[in-house]
């Protein structure tokens, strides 16, 4: 009735410590139930239950260690000063920070399957379509400077993108270099 791995070293401590909690718990409660058959279903089912504790214990911990990293990174990544995207091949926006929205002069979740391209000033827009080929074709970081914005407010822009592994999306960074335009 062994529920454990027992090739997995971790399963045999997970169980050993189980048993070691058991005889602890036995020597203090004095449990007597008659039978050795019976005696031996019943350590092996309290044996069971405290690895199970032990195991929702691990699992609570790692939960809460996800969701400490989970809320450092979503601060990180939202809260950034400079701009993050993924863009598709063409253009069309998959994610982006608050930073990125700000700058393209939009609510961030309205922008989301958008063209970044319809920001991009008409004058900018040769220098961003080579840049984006650019980086899909030859998978490497590549940069560039644009400019972005909407309505004739238009931000200088210094861009670096590369194309991530196999869903072929560009993640871009976005900094804004107007300040030292002027």
């Amino acid at each position: 009735m062994n529920s454990v791995n027992q090739g997995d070293p971790n399963a045999r401590n997970l169980r050993q410590k189980a048993e070691e909690l058991l005889e602890e718990k036995i020597k203090n409660e004095e449990i007597h139930v008659p039978g050795i058959d019976e005696k031996k279903l019943l350590h092996e089912l309290q044996v069971h239950m405290i690895e199970l504790e032990m195991q929702n214990e691990e699992l609570r911990l790692a939960v809460e260690t996800a969701e400490t990293a989970l809320r450092k990174y979503t601060i990180l990544y939202d809260l950034a000063p400079m701009g993050y995207l993924t863009l598709e091949r063409d253009g069309t926006i998959c994610e982006l920070n608050f930073t990125a929205a700000d700058m393209l002069g939009e609510r961030r979740f309205s922008l989301v399957n958008n063209n970044i391209k319809l920001f991009i000033n008409n004058d900018s827009l040769p220098v961003f379509n080579k840049f984006l080929d650019k980086v899909f074709d030859s998978k490497s970081k590549e940069s560039c400077e644009a400019k972005l914005g909407n309505d004739n407010h238009f931000h200088d822009l210094y861009m670096e993108g590369i194309v991530t592994g196999n869903y072929q999306r560009c993640l871009l960074s976005v900094v804004d270099i107007s300040m030292f335009k002027k």
